[in-house]
């Protein structure tokens, strides 16, 4: 088989649907682990905030860590670590207390998660393409492609099967980081900074101006799309009075379907339009979405603000990326890592705050209505530093 660039990059496309598995597929199984493990749901709290704590660890490690240890050989281990993860996750709660035996199989999947949010982006980025913000949306679009399917695909396992074959499917999923890590074998892998060229240190890009400017982008991102994506499955069921089954399928869905839509347009159509211009307008829908879901008296506009959501926060994140590596070109796997961890900071504040405010006040929309400064924010700092991103 001839492995070229473009295999490559194909097999980064896979490693961000590996990302969305062992994201997405524990928390199918949340009501069937309390039936059978009796796990109460402090500790599938606690299952949800190991993954990111382990995440958010490696992003930091991956800064210090990746450049020497090389792309090719992290990246392997990463995809390895990720099915050892899986398997494990079939083994040990039957061996051991079964919270622990759960946690330590979520350690080694994060890891691999860790490792792949960090180190992904800038492989994309080094590889020869005509259009790298294309190609990065395109990339980014995969995710949300593999979020889908995991809640698909796994449902109708579930009808068809049962749960009690959730290690079966376990297995199954596993297959997937299995056969890409052994891609990354041999798929042709340029560094993102050059022989001969250094990097940016962490002081360097700390002392950058604009850098702070690309982690706020970073921030909002994640904020501004998680904050809407934790409740989505909510405001189906409120909005069309599904089950619970159905509400998940519809709501996060989706928001899933419709933010993958957008980034694969722009990784379509990319080339044709300007990435500053792309961003503003998303931030603008953002707050358009934001005002649906808040001042709708109408549960089903809610739920078309959740879609409108996924639609205009799709290009944040990439976009950054994009924008990050066009003013950075020296930024390096450092840069990468930190917009990464700003990122998943975002994914936590955003919800987090939604959450809060909600609970203080008693009302899903107030909660909203905080969490809608984020793309408030975005939209403020694009146009600050418009002379330098357009």
């Amino acid at each position: 088989m001839n492995f070229t660039y473009n295999t490559t990059i194909r097999a980064c496309f896979v490693a961000y649907i590996v990302q969305a598995i062992l994201n997405n597929f524990l928390p199918l199984l949340f009501v069937h682990f309390q039936n059978i493990y009796g796990l109460s749901l402090g500790q599938l709290s606690f299952l949800i905030l190991g993954n990111f704590l382990l995440q958010l660890t490696v992003d930091l490690l991956s800064a210090k860590y990746a450049d020497k240890i090389g792309y090719r050989k992290i990246t392997v281990i990463s995809h390895f670590s990720v099915v050892i993860g899986f398997v494990l996750l079939t083994i040990l709660p039957s061996v051991m207390s079964p919270f622990w035996g759960i946690l330590i199989a979520v350690a080694f999947y994060a890891v691999g998660g860790g490792v792949i949010e960090v180190l992904i982006s800038p492989i994309v980025e080094s590889c020869p393409t005509q259009n790298k913000e294309a190609a990065m949306s395109l990339l980014h679009s995969f995710y949300c492609w593999g979020h889908m399917a995991v809640i698909l695909l796994s449902t109708l396992f579930f009808y068809f099967f049962g749960l009690k074959y959730w290690k079966i499917l376990a297995f199954l999923w596993a297959l997937v980081p299995l056969v890409n890590g052994l891609l990354f074998t041999k798929v042709p892998i340029i560094p993102l900074i050059r022989e001969g060229e250094q990097g940016m240190s962490a002081k360097k890009l700390f002392s950058t101006k604009m850098f702070y400017y690309f982690l706020l982008f970073m921030v909002c991102s994640g904020a501004s799309e998680q904050a809407v994506s934790q409740w989505a499955s909510a405001f189906a069921e409120q909005g069309l009075g599904v089950s619970k089954t159905l509400g998940d399928l519809i709501g996060p869905m989706s928001f899933a379907f419709f933010m993958g839509l957008s980034r694969w347009l722009y990784g379509k159509f990319g080339e044709k339009i300007n990435l500053y211009i792309s961003m503003i307008f998303s931030a603008l829908l953002c707050i358009l979405a934001y005002t649906l879901i808040i001042f709708s008296p109408y549960p089903p506009l809610s739920l078309l603000g959740c879609s409108l959501c996924g639609f205009s926060v799709g290009l944040f994140w990439p976009g950054t990326l994009s924008f990050a590596a066009y003013k950075l070109p020296l930024g390096g796997t450092a840069m990468f890592a930190f917009l990464a961890l700003a990122g998943d900071l975002g994914c936590a504040t955003g919800p987090g705050i939604a959450g809060i405010i909600s609970g203080i006040f008693g009302n899903q929309h107030i909660g909203f209505m905080v969490a809608s400064l984020f793309p408030i924010v975005m939209i403020f700092a694009l146009t600050t530093k418009r002379k330098e991103l357009i």
